[in-house]
């Protein structure tokens, strides 16, 4: 395929649009005033193409959302036709039969008594929701001093000002403080860099789970509401849990009468081979927080979905929960939603993510014959590199080290090369990769050999 600029603008008056009036995000905005913006103009499968020509594979999904891929008519068409059947209205009070049916299918795929599903437009949204519905429910219960948050350092949970206090990554706060109190951040699971029982996972799984445990005694029982982890954590790049992790954690919760609030807005839909990251690592959660891959991206949408006890209270006369946001199960989003499901179920996604996650991991795993490779690790479709100046060591790269490497050399060296992925340095410096769940084995050689030559180049700069 060639490029598809905007109809009726050429190229250079894109750019000089973008540099005058778009406000991109999470971008040093000055970096970009000699230089172009780089401007994707449309997608095919698990590629993407620039204003260039050139094609490029995909290999962040976008930003971990799209996984049946681009160009997927059969989404357009289910947001067409909805849009002309009803195009908006609210579920505040009213109802509309795309948000009904989506409810209804995620209560059926979601673990447990997970029966009741409460929409949003984003994953910070959904974050947020499901610390206002745990601070209500257990005032509703007779706990009103359940208000506190556990979360892990690094862990990412979104940017709204509530999402952002439970995020254990500093950098991003700093700038917004004073942030909502009530927020306490324990050791995560990164057993590469693990303080103790770093040779034997069943041990440092325990012994980070109990850190949790400590955490809620230290804060008062009575004062915490619920612990946030993902699946498989995010930011620090991908960090899977070790074994019986979820399993002490959920015991634990349920001693102390805690919450437990599975964050799979990256996790959920294929992304680690399961509908929730809950059901791939064994454990009931009382809520879900989902977003990104709930549409592949074609709509916004999330949402949280919670066990039937956390209804109860809702169910007494004259109570709701005192919450809503205007465009939370949009009709056009929620039929994107049905419409990337039936493709789930039609092509076996999660069949395919299962087979072909050992193909995906073996390809990763050839990169560590690179000096400059440290670690592999992740689940499924989700991987992280971490990046190292000794092997042997384990020592890592200064800020500035990192900042240099990272920003001024492989994020564009990548880029230029074909290959979308991410170069962050929120921990260690890593390199993620979330591809589309339709990539098979012939994307992870590409994948991998992008990988190996830019890598190189990059340590002959060290």
């Amino acid at each position: 395929m060639t490029a598809q600029p905007t109809v009726g603008r050429s190229m250079p008056e894109l750019q000089q649009a973008a540099k005058d009036h778009l406000w991109m995000h999470f971008t040093e905005m000055a970096s970009y005033v000699d230089t172009d913006v780089p401007v994707i103009t449309h997608g095919e499968g698990a590629y993407v193409y620039g204003a260039d020509g050139r094609r490029r594979l995909d290999g962040l999904a976008g930003l971990f959302v799209s996984q049946v891929g681009h160009g997927r008519t059969e989404i357009a068409e289910a947001i067409a036709d909805q849009a002309k059947r009803l195009a908006y209205f609210p579920i505040w009070t009213y109802a509309h039969p795309a948000a009904i049916e989506l409810a209804e299918r995620l209560a059926t795929l979601a673990p447990g008594d997970l029966n009741r599903v409460f929409f949003t437009t984003s994953g910070s949204e959904a974050v947020e929701s499901a610390w206002k519905l745990a601070r209500q429910y257990f005032k509703a219960i007779g706990q009103p001093t359940r208000h506190k948050v556990i979360s892990r350092r690094i862990a990412y949970h979104g940017t709204s000002l509530g999402a952002l206090s439970i995020t254990g990554v500093q950098a991003l706060k700093t700038q917004f403080e004073p942030l909502v109190p009530s927020t306490v951040q324990v050791p995560n699971t990164n057993i590469y860099r693990a303080p103790t029982h770093g040779d034997d996972p069943e041990a440092f799984g325990r012994w980070i789970a109990d850190q949790i445990e400590e955490a809620i005694v230290q804060n008062d029982p009575a004062t915490v509401a619920a612990v946030y982890l993902e699946p498989v954590q995010n930011s620090g790049g991908c960090f899977p849990p070790p074994p019986g992790y979820f399993a002490r954690v959920r015991e634990i919760c349920d001693r102390h009468g805690v919450l437990l609030v599975s964050d799979e807005v990256i996790c959920a839909f294929g992304r680690v081979g399961a509908y929730f990251g809950a059901e791939r690592f064994g454990y009931l959660p009382d809520m879900i927080t989902f977003a990104k891959g709930a549409t592949s991206g074609y709509v916004p949408l999330g949402g949280v979905i919670a066990r039937e006890r956390l209804m109860e209270p809702f169910h007494r006369k004259g109570a709701a929960f005192l919450h809503g946001i205007t465009f939370a199960g949009h009709p056009v989003a929620a039929a994107a939603a049905l419409a990337n499901l039936d493709i789930f179920e039609k092509e076996k996604l999660l069949d395919h993510v299962r087979g072909n996650a050992p193909a995906f991991r073996a390809a990763l795993e050839k990169l560590l014959d690179l000096p400059i490779v440290g670690d592999v690790r992740g689940d499924g479709y989700f991987y992280g590199i971490e990046l190292v100046k000794d092997k042997a060591t384990k020592e890592t790269f200064t800020g500035e080290e990192a900042t240099r490497l990272l920003k001024g050399f492989l994020s564009p060296a990548l880029f230029d090369a074909g290959l979308i992925c991410r170069a962050d340095d929120r921990g260690d410096p890593v390199i993620q990769l979330s591809p589309p769940l339709i990539c098979g084995p012939e994307h992870f050689d590409e994948i991998e050999r992008i990988l190996r030559g830019v890598l190189s180049e990059a340590w002959s700069r060290i």
